[in-house]
């Protein structure tokens, strides 16, 4: 695929992965969040499946791995889409968007603490640092904390960002030294996943379901696209223009689940939002060396 191809893929991908949280706040309108979680995940491993049989690709039959890749699915799929769908029934879905900004700083904070490789350097601590003041910008603390629905919904988004770091750092050490394709791991983690929610719906996903034209369209774009056709876009963009380039993704992603929650949804908009995302763009871009002339001439940017 040539440049050009690579480029659309990674427009798609921003606006996919943007679009993700309008898709789980219209799903909610007649789904309970575990609902929303269970569609999600079920629609994205029958996507994955159906990109692995047109690839022909043998799947791997170790044991070990699959145990591994059971965990990373409870950490990057059933955790995090069910408190994501669950925040979102008390904060818009423009700001889950930017709290899922923060995922590269918590990776990077969780790395730093399990992998010898990824100690902390002048660069990462500053980005962190700035990270941290625009989660605390977001939140607007000087507003005074006020323990509610919204605060625990705005926690919860951060636990599920957690969980995609932890998840990340668990893949680095158990499973990527294994030289699997990306599409593999994605198919493995997205099918756990499906299997968890499937044996958990009995018990956390009996209330009653409404279904209408927009709700089943968007869990299909949610869970076909966004958690299936997505995965394998974002391998080849890796493969393209590596891990680093490839991640710019990130700062993208807010800014569309923004405008969609503005201009689709009417969501209201406070200036300290779209003020403290952009501190932790800053904040990873610092992280990655990325606002230093002189470290850019010196050294590449780190995976």
């Amino acid at each position: 695929m040539g440049r050009f191809g690579i480029a659309i893929r990674f427009a798609a991908l921003a606006v996919v992965w943007g679009a993700s949280f309008l898709f789980i706040k219209i799903g909610l309108t007649g789904l309970s969040p575990a609902q929303v979680a269970l569609s999600r995940v079920c629609l994205g491993a029958v996507a994955l499946i159906a990109i692995a049989a047109w690839r022909r690709k043998p799947l791997p039959r170790d044991p070990a791995l699959w145990g591994h890749l059971a965990v990373v699915s409870v950490l990057l799929c059933v955790i995090p889409f069910l408190l994501f769908s669950w925040a979102e029934q008390y904060i818009s879905s423009g700001l889950a968007s930017i709290f899922n900004a923060t995922t590269p700083l918590i990776t990077m904070l969780i790395a730093a603490a399990a992998l010898p490789s990824e100690r902390f350097t002048k660069a990462r601590t500053t980005g962190l640092l700035l990270g941290f003041l625009g989660v605390l910008t977001i939140v607007g603390v000087w507003q005074g904390i006020d323990v509610s629905h919204e605060l625990t919904a705005q926690l919860a988004c951060l636990g599920a960002t957690t969980c995609y770091g932890i998840s990340f750092v668990y893949v680095r050490r158990f499973i990527s030294w294994r030289n699997l394709d990306a599409p593999t791991i994605a198919l493995g983690q997205v099918c756990c996943g499906a299997v968890v929610m499937l044996v958990l719906a009995p018990f956390i996903a009996t209330t009653p379901v409404r279904l209408d034209t927009p709700i089943v369209l968007s869990m299909i774009a949610l869970g076909a696209l966004g958690t299936g056709l997505a995965y394998a876009w974002n391998a080849s963009i890796i493969a393209a223009w590596g891990a680093s380039n490839a991640s710019a993704v990130t700062y993208l992603t807010p800014v569309v689940g923004v405008l969609l929650g503005v201009l689709v949804l009417d969501e209201p908009l406070a200036w300290n939002q779209p003020v403290g995302a952009l501190l932790v763009v800053l904040g990873i871009l610092a992280a990655h060396g990325r606002l230093s002339v002189r470290k850019k001439v010196r050294e590449p940017v780190p995976a």
